[in-house]
């Protein structure tokens, strides 16, 4: 169980968002979005959060992190933080602290999640229809790319984190396979973060500038890339906003294959909802659609943009409010 008020943070490889939740069962109070670069570790931007406080102490705390949670000391994929909930629970006189994947909160939030929080890109949710209670999935491109799937067992919700983005990913058109040799590799490999993430629109773009002029173009980062690409000021970055979708939908298919996902999928992260217009073009419902000899089951599932802010925050309350509903893996910490 957790003492309130329960510190709450939703720590990527770019920003940190910490927030309070007073009492269970409340919405959770933002205290302030740190950047990670620049702090020297976890401790050191909860203490600058914590300065928004307003004198109110939080006595446990439950932290998702954009990695992978499995041991003691928790390495950031996409930033140099080391993530230990001991030292943490040490820092700050926590009675508990709990460090999950960050896609769990999400799972959790996608639970009781309405309408009016999602827009809807392709056939809407029929409340009632069968299949409701079925397996969702969450996913989204950002920093990085994170997944996970939430699983109806018996009474109870169990969140399976993934690492899904780290999978490797090829082409599957014509044009797609002349694309692929004029993609930047990380180490190696074209997986799906590679792609599916803020550096992967920078990625794509890159690559469609070169095997069109034969030549390295200007490297822009992915804001621009998405603000050129919506304006039409850059054809390069509109392609790429335009492939960006198709293999968004294409991943997003096979993963609500692998979990049989009639309860929905759900996209989050940093980037969908700003091409949301993009991604109703056609490419990512066709790309989501195309899993022969399924084509008919895929095509009554619905898939969503996510339009919560910090969906993560929401989660998180959700998870220390409600311990006896859902079941996930995850760093715990007792004071002893």
């Amino acid at each position: 169980m957790f003492e309130y008020p329960v510190l709450v943070g939703d720590i990527g490889g770019t920003n940190a968002r910490f927030a309070l939740v007073p009492e269970a069962g409340a919405e959770p109070v933002l205290l302030s979005r740190e950047e990670t670069a620049g702090h020297a570790d976890p401790s050191a931007a909860i203490r600058a959060s914590l300065a928004h406080a307003n004198g109110r102490v939080p006595r446990s705390a439950i932290l998702a992190v954009a990695a992978r949670v499995d041991g003691p000391a928790v390495q950031l994929t996409n930033a140099h933080w080391v993530i230990e909930g001991a030292r943490i629970g040490q820092d700050f006189g926590l009675s508990r602290a709990v460090v999950v994947n960050d896609y769990v909160p999400v799972a959790a939030g996608a639970a009781g999640i309405s309408p009016s929080e999602l827009t809807p890109i392709g056939p809407r949710r029929e409340e009632g229809r069968a299949g409701d209670q079925g397996a969702r999935l969450v996913l989204g491109p950002g920093t990085g790319f994170g997944a996970a799937a939430l699983l109806p067992t018996n009474d109870r919700l169990l969140i399976v984190s993934t690492e899904s983005g780290h999978v490797d990913f090829g082409p599957s058109t014509p044009a797609e396979h002349a694309l692929w040799p004029h993609l930047e590799r990380v180490d190696g490999r074209v997986t799906v973060e590679t792609l599916l993430s803020g550096p992967g629109l920078t990625r794509l773009h890159a690559g469609l500038q070169r095997l069109r002029t034969g030549v390295d173009g200007p490297r822009l980062d992915p804001a621009t890339v998405t603000e050129a690409g919506l304006s039409g000021a850059d054809p390069d970055a509109a392609a790429a906003l335009n492939l960006f979708a198709k293999l968004l939908g294409r991943v997003c298919g096979d993963l609500a294959l692998t979990f049989l996902a009639t309860g929905g999928v759900y996209i989050g992260g940093g980037i969908a909802p700003r091409i949301v217009e993009v991604l109703r073009r056609g490419a990512f419902r066709e790309a989501f659609e195309r899993k022969p000899p399924f084509v008919a089951q895929m095509q009554v599932i619905p898939t969503s943009v996510i339009a919560v802010h910090d969906p993560a925050l929401t989660g998180l309350a959700a998870l220390a409010s409600q311990p006896d509903r859902f079941a996930y893996h995850g760093q715990v910490w007792h004071a002893p």
